[in-house]
């Protein structure tokens, strides 16, 4: 299989996101995995690797430019001077982490890339920026015209997914309802078939409220629509059990049972997988036409110039893009072949026979 290209937006120049880049590729072997291109700046990226420990040679690119095998490609999507204040969220800092993801998601949609990682962003920075979302994931959303999407958090065979993102706790349970649980249970058995090669995956849902309310007790939502919901999938043939009561849901180890877990907010999932997997797990935008992932940390501006950030993450988030992009290529040419075979003719007994009676 040919080699793919993968882009790599910076994040916040203030934050560790190109030093994990940077440190990631200092192992030529990574450039018989794939041909990296990271969009940003030469200039910022000069000045992260001087922090380094480590010598890496980039090659410096226009947008639209051919990719160099074997290098770190550096698109230049700005060339002015920057001001970089590390460990501080600022203005610019947000300004230009918008405009590395910006060029990268444009560069996704006209097929240049195969996939995109995107080094982490400080969401004070982007505010300052009047950045328009609460995340990358949101944004993407958007640019990549799918309505439906999941925030999936991946370790090996370990994969939560979230109902909901990026909302204050007080709005949460208004914000789900049978449909919000079926949509993201749907979005999650395709891509744990198409990106992940699973078969026929078995899903387990959490409840919203403790001990999943108990039967009705504390709370209504998991008799009202989250098991509803669960019903439904199961008479289309989805593999999906639940609600669970999360504590004990972990607590107990059943989380080794299932090919995907659906939490029903942010924390619910995400702290149980950073528990488990903190520093090698992966945050993959699932239900997109395209693939992005993304290291599971922020910007560690308490790290930031000291050369201290740990690249696992970001390695094992290239990985897990170049991993999904073959995956799902393979799915869809298995797919279209299997397809143009259901379309063939079938042989017809006497053919022969009926044409030679013809010609006579």
């Amino acid at each position: 299989m040919s080699k793919l290209k993968i882009g790599l937006s910076i994040g916040d120049i203030n934050g560790i996101g190109l030093e994990v880049i940077l440190k990631t590729f200092l192992n030529g072997q990574m450039f018989n995995q794939c041909t990296p291109m990271v969009y940003g700046s030469s200039k910022v990226v000069s000045y992260h690797k001087n922090i380094i420990e480590g010598n890496i040679e980039f090659h410096a690119l226009r947008p639209g430019d051919r990719p160099q095998e074997g290098k770190l490609n550096v698109v230049n999507c700005w060339n002015e001077n920057v001001n970089i204040t590390l460990g501080k969220a600022t203005e610019l800092g947000g300004q230009y982490a918008g405009r590395s993801l910006e060029a990268a998601a444009q560069a996704l949609k006209a097929g240049e890339i195969d996939a995109l990682v995107t080094a982490p962003i400080n969401k004070e920075a982007m505010k300052l920026a009047q950045f328009p979302f609460p995340g990358h994931t949101e944004y993407l959303a958007r640019e990549l015209d799918r309505g439906e999407h999941l925030m999936l958090m991946v370790n090996d065979g370990l994969r939560i997914g979230l109902a909901t993102n990026h909302l204050p706790l007080r709005d949460v349970a208004d914000a789900i309802d049978k449909n919000v649980v079926k949509r993201k249970v749907e979005v999650m058995e395709e891509s744990l078939r198409i990106d992940f090669g699973i078969e026929r995956p078995t899903i387990a849902v959490l409840g919203l409220n403790p001990h999943a309310s108990d039967g009705g007790v504390i709370g209504s939502e998991e008799e009202a629509f989250i098991r509803p919901a669960i019903v439904e999938l199961k008479k289309k043939g989805m593999m999906v059990l639940g609600p669970f009561p999360a504590d004990g849901f972990f607590g107990a180890g059943h989380h080794t049972k299932f090919d995907g877990i659906l939490a029903m907010y942010h924390d619910q999932g995400l702290t149980p997988f950073k528990a488990l997997s903190f520093g090698n797990g992966v945050n993959y935008t699932a239900g997109l036409t395209h693939i992005r992932t993304s290291p599971d940390h922020g910007t560690a501006y308490d790290l930031a110039g000291k050369d201290e950030a740990d690249p696992a993450s970001f390695r094992q988030a290239v990985y897990d893009a170049i991993d999904i992009a073959r995956n799902r290529k393979q799915y869809l040419e298995l797919h279209e072949n299997a397809m143009r075979d259901l379309q063939k003719p079938a042989d017809i007994e006497g053919e022969d026979e009926v044409l030679t009676e013809d010609e006579d």
